[in-house]
């Protein structure tokens, strides 16, 4: 049976899918908010991150039937660590998780872009090699949030020393050696808001997912649009709907059997923040992006304002779920063809995972 973890900014709501309708099971961490949710299938373990305005930023583990929870080591910059000079960092958010079951370590992303990995006595070490970086000090600056942010973490299904970062403001690097080096690959990429749009500096990658059988097919909804890369993020090539739905939007998901599929969700531009037109939509290609579909068969299509952030999209077989900030929770169990409104007046929903 599978379940579907909404993270919000007053607790982690789980919910069971029964014939095709989301039901309530728990609700952990009530009150407070989850920045990050992570679920690695073959140990059956899930991590949340949260971000509380007292005791900050904060990690837990817990197996899958999710009863008990055990807080982590909380990841800390060195003292000698400056986001530029004259200002120190300081942990803000624990944005993203990858979990390598092969070496057992957990990779963590946070703001202010810093990547951390779990050593064998439980601490977190900060990737020096990343922050070291002379593209960080430089070129890295805050979007929608004060200072640049990873993130997303994604591995490699066959390339154990893979590892590819989606920074905000940043771009997408990637490294082939397990950490111990990264390059930036924005090539094909475009920042409509610089002097220099087609420059190698300052992408916002919103969301990125790497096709599971095909890897070196990698998606990307862009604060300029929508990007797909067949070479492994060596270059990358602009598919964005020719009506520009997808210009600007946050989520994307892929099917992991056929990398040519994916849907996005359309939101309008970076100062408003809203569903586009005021109309809730999916857009979805067969075909890599050539041609895009609307799938709007059960989802509102006036006066609608809500956004779906990065992290709150997800397919698994042909369950789609997504998460609103307006707390809203819609389902699809035929591939978008059709929704469901299962939920309302749920907190801001920031990420949602189904397992």
């Amino acid at each position: 049976m599978m379940r579907c973890l909404v993270g919000t900014t007053k607790g982690l709501c789980v919910f069971r899918n029964v014939a095709g309708k989301l039901a309530l099971e728990q609700i952990h961490f009530k009150g407070l908010p989850i920045s990050m949710i992570h679920f690695d299938r073959n140990s059956g373990t899930c991590w949340v991150g949260l971000s509380m305005k007292h005791w900050g930023a904060k990690i837990f583990r817990s197996k899958k039937d999710l009863n008990e929870w055990q807080e982590l080591t909380t990841p800390i910059y060195p003292a000698q660590c400056n986001v530029k000079p004259g200002v120190p960092a300081s942990l803000r958010l624990i944005w993203s998780a990858y979990f390598d079951a092969h070496s057992g370590k957990l990779w963590l992303g946070t703001e202010p872009g810093g990547l951390f990995e779990s050593m064998p006595d439980g601490q977190f070490e900060l990737n020096q090699a990343l922050w070291n970086n002379p593209d960080r000090v430089e070129h890295w600056f805050g979007g929608g949030r004060d200072q640049a942010g990873i993130h997303t973490i994604l591995g490699h299904p066959q390339d154990r020393q893979f590892l590819l970062l989606g920074v905000s403001c940043g771009g997408v690097y990637v490294s082939r050696d397990g950490g111990t080096s990264w390059q930036m690959k924005n090539k094909g990429l475009r920042a409509d808001y610089l002097p220099e749009p087609l420059g190698p500096y300052g992408h916002d990658p919103h969301a990125l997912e790497i096709c599971a059988t095909q890897p070196d097919t990698i998606w990307q909804q862009n604060h300029c649009g929508v990007f797909v890369t067949h070479d492994g993020a060596e270059t990358w090539k602009d598919v964005t709907p020719a009506d520009d739905y997808g210009r600007y939007g946050f989520p994307i998901v892929i099917d992991h059997q056929d990398p040519l599929r994916a849907w996005i969700i359309p939101a309008e531009s970076d100062d408003q923040r809203v569903a586009k037109d005021l109309r809730l939509v999916i857009c979805h290609t067969n075909d890599g992006g050539q041609t895009w579909i609307k799938q709007t068969r059960g989802l509102p299509q006036e006066n609608c304002f809500d956004l779906v952030f990065r992290h709150a999209f997800d397919r698994r077989e042909e369950l789609m779920c997504f998460g609103t900030t307006t707390g809203n929770l819609f389902v699809s169990n035929d591939d978008g063809e059709s929704w469901s409104h299962q939920q309302s007046f749920l907190p801001p929903i920031h990420s949602l995972l189904i397992i």
